[in-house]
């Protein structure tokens, strides 16, 4: 990864400088998110969810009895995750997406104070730029273990392309790194949550300033 030291690129698209007021009296409100990486998410996340439940329902004996019809959920389930890359890749085409990428790739000192006070629990604001360590570290391990679900998906999915031993593998690193991609995602979706504010960001692209200088201190939106 880039090691560079993280300073948001002029003229991205993603607000800079903006401050919008939600009415007399109301806490100012910067711009996080554009509305094309707010649908980049949801689009990503909807898939991401048919895959997990779809899997849900091959795996575990009480749904595949409830739901039954598994021809039609294995069919669903390889189609979204073969879907599931495409909002990345269409969202390449949006200069804020691009932008935010290179933010999530681009670690600094700063990064590596925020992991060591995560470790150590000590309690007090930690540095982090417009994305922190942790959000860093998930992006990038969801990212690499799509990568290998769809590539160990495609495997099983035409058998007569490859030997029985490489679709064996396959399988054996598909199931378990499906279930860990469902812990991971439960821990993403508990700490989201936990933060009504960030969730409002993606939602709305709107946080306030005072969430941002908190939370995201070195982060000059």
């Amino acid at each position: 990864m880039n090691r560079r030291p993280e300073t948001p690129p002029a003229g991205t698209g993603t607000g800079a400088g903006t401050r919008e007021e939600a009415g007399a009296g109301a806490s100012a409100r910067v711009r996080r998110f554009t509305t094309a990486e707010r649908w980049i998410h949801r689009t990503t996340a909807a898939l991401m969810g048919v895959c997990v439940a779809t899997a849900a329902c091959l795996y575990l004996p009480s749904l595949a009895a409830l739901v039954g019809r598994r021809a039609l959920v294995v069919t669903v389930h390889q189609w979204a995750g073969l879907l599931l890359p495409l909002p990345v890749l269409a969202g390449l085409a949006s200069r804020a997406f691009r932008a935010d990428l290179g933010r999530l790739n681009r670690w600094g000192p700063h990064d590596r104070v925020w992991l060591r006070a995560v470790r150590r629990r000590t309690p007090g604001p930690r540095p982090a730029a417009k994305f922190n360590a942790g959000q860093k570290v998930y992006a990038a391990w969801i990212a690499g273990a799509t990568l290998v679900m769809l590539a160990t998906g495609l495997i099983m999915w035409f058998t007569h392309l490859t030997p029985l031993a490489w679709r064996t593998s396959a399988t054996f690193v598909h199931d378990w790194l499906a279930l860990t991609i469902g812990i991971v995602l439960a821990g993403h979706i508990g700490m989201a949550l936990g933060d009504p504010e960030a969730r409002r960001g993606l939602r709305t692209g709107l946080v306030t300033k005072e969430w941002a200088d908190r939370e995201h201190p070195l982060w000059r939106p």
